[in-house]
Parts: structure tokens; sequence; C-alpha cells
């Protein structure tokens, strides 16, 4: 009998900010993904990264300023650069959970490009925040170069970039492989680095992709039965923010759309988690989705807690 597969989405608070917050929230995040792995699951692991790479691409930003000879890397660099460095720590602490455990399986974090469509209407209208807080004279300096940023009120200026829809995974057909196998896999960090295809050749856009979208489409190519998505609330809420707020445990695909269309998700949080949600579900026969806390992952995949998205 083939195993069950599973798409768990980890959200910015399972990884920490900095290198030190990092090491300590992935050591708990592996204890996490190890139970799935060793209740017979197949796992596939993908990751947000809006700090980590925004410390890369300022990092990069500075160094180029300060050093002839030297520029500043692309978002499409930038981005696999997070990928290798997310993923150094959660394949190792993931292993290292597993070999505790008396558990033998290979980790392997695949450097995932997503393919996106290049008139994408995200395109002309970035809304993106990467990087740290500019002055006006260094905001200047990045719209000379084609870029584009938007004032904070009382804070400065921050660069803005386009966040377009995932329509393919380019290295969909490795991530299967490490699957079928049997082994974990780590993809589309960071909702993966966004690509343009020219010819033969792919071509990194100025872009960040949102990770749960690419958690969703990443789940429906490998034909997963459950998409988890990971977050710092146990559940998704109704009236999010107003007197008469409340958590909701279970929705349908019919109850979802007609929540998207009411308005009553925020458009920069919970709405792509839905979307990709629903999208998932969509798309095959007999699947669920999962949106709660790295806290009830376990008891939610038994629709004892967080918000179960089914049929």
């Amino acid at each position: 009998m083939a195993k069950k597969r599973i798409v768990m989405a980890l959200g910015h608070n399972a990884l920490g900010t900095n290198l030190p917050e990092q090491k300590e929230a992935v050591s708990k995040t592996a204890r996490v993904i190890a139970d799935f792995i060793e209740a017979g699951w197949q796992v596939a692991v993908t990751h947000s990264n809006a700090p980590q790479v925004g410390m890369i691409h300022t990092a990069m930003n500075e160094f180029g300023k300060q050093h002839d000879g030297y520029t500043s890397a692309p978002m499409s660099v930038c981005s696999a650069m997070s990928q290798g460095y997310i993923g150094y720590d959660l394949q190792n602490g993931i292993r290292a959970e597993l070999m505790k455990r008396g558990i033998y399986k290979s980790v392997a974090t695949i450097l995932t490009q997503m393919m996106v469509n290049p008139y994408d209407e995200a395109f002309y209208t970035p809304l993106k925040p990467i990087g740290r807080f500019m002055s006006a004279e260094d905001a200047k300096e990045e719209e000379e170069k084609g870029n584009f940023v938007e004032e904070v009120p009382g804070k400065g200026f921050r660069r803005v970039v386009a966040s377009p829809k995932p329509v393919s995974i380019v290295e969909i057909d490795i991530i299967k492989a490490v699957l079928d196998a049997d082994q974990i896999v780590i993809a589309c960090g960071g909702g993966g680095i966004p690509v343009i295809e020219q010819g033969y050749v792919l071509k990194g856009a100025s872009a960040v992709i949102e990770k749960d979208r690419a958690a969703g489409l990443l789940a429906k190519e490998i034909d997963a039965d459950v998409l988890m998505i990971l977050t710092n609330v146990d559940n998704v809420e109704l009236n999010y923010g107003k007197p008469d707020e409340k958590p909701i445990a279970h929705m349908n695909l019919k109850e979802a759309v007609s929540y998207i269309t009411e308005g009553q998700f925020e458009s920069s949080s919970m709405l792509p988690k839905i979307e990709a949600s629903v999208d998932f579900i969509e798309h095959g026969r007999n699947r669920k989705a999962i949106i709660t806390s790295m806290e009830k992952a376990k008891a939610s995949l038994e629709e004892k807690a967080g918000t179960i998205i089914s049929e």
C-alpha cells in the first residue's frame, strides 16, 4: 500500500530570524517533522524565508557599495542563497532527530526554481517589501536602478518587489524521485526562485513568490494527501480583529470560497493560505488542507485542533 504524503509548509516562527534563533527554532521544528516521518508519512518540507532573504539582500548590497569590483546581488540570487542557508540547518536538524530515533533516511534540500508568467499583473504593481529601511537618498538610488520603493511613515523607505503566482516547479521530477525513494525532501524554500524562460535559458525575476502558494502547487504536483500550513495561530479566524471574532475548526470548499468572496481574510497573510488550500483540494480527490500552529500539528492531523479544509 502506498504511503501517504504530506507537505509541511513552515512559517517564519518555525525558523527564527537570525542565525542563533534559527539553530534553536530548527531543533524544535525537526522534532515535529520527525514525528510525522516516524508515523509513516512521506514528508516534503517547504518554508518561509522573509527575514533571511532580507538579511542576505541587505548584506550583499552593502558589500557591493563598500568594495570596488563587486555588485549587489539580484533577488533571484538572494533567494537561492536563503534556500541553501535554511536548508542546511533544516536537513541536518531533521537527520539528527531521525537518527536519535533509529530511523535512517536521507534528507535533501533541492534548490528549487519556480516558473512565473512574465506578464503576471503583479509585475506592474510590486507590493512585497524586502530588505532594510533606507534614507531618501538611498531610495532615490534604487529608483534610478529601475527598482520600486515605498515610503513607510516614520521609518523611511523600503524596496518593494512583485509577487507573481507560481506556474510550475522546474525541479519537480527530482523532488518526486526523492519522495518515491521514501526519503525526505526540502523544496520550494521561500516560495522558490522565480524564473522566466527565455529560449533554453532560465532568467531570474526580480520578485518574491508567496510561499503558501508555492506550497499548494508543490502539494498538488506531488499528489499529496495533506497540505499542512504551519503558522503563528492555532486556527483560522472569522471576523478577525472584530468583537465577534471566532475560530473556525472546519470548512468545506464551498464555505472557503464564500469566505474569500466576503473578504474575510487579510490579503497579505491568511488569504494566500486559504486560496492555496482551495486550489490544492480542487485538483484531487480525498485531499485536505490544515492551517494551524506547530504546537497543534499532530492534533490537527486527527482533526482535534487547527482549521481543516476539505471537499
